[in-house]
């Protein structure tokens, strides 16, 4: 593999890149790899907002009934 590349040309990276890891995981510790990084869904932002204000008692408490809210989490 060449070592010299244009660290301004995106793809050229990527494809650097994805060989580096495919040589140095495997194929399947490539993809297990990408898994942990997985960009999520929802908007944090708005919904930390919406979370109820419970107090660690009310939190412990409902945890011992298994009875907390759906929008917790």
């Amino acid at each position: 593999m060449d070592t010299t590349f244009n660290v301004n040309n995106f793809l050229e990276i990527r494809k650097i890149g994805l060989q580096a890891l495919k040589e140095a995981l495997g194929p399947v510790g490539m993809v297990r790899f990408f898994q942990q990084y997985e960009n999520g869904f929802g908007d944090y932002t708005t919904e930390k907002y919406q979370q109820p204000d419970l107090s660690v008692e009310e939190i412990d408490v409902l945890l011992k009934k298994n009875k907390l809210p759906v929008n917790c989490s």
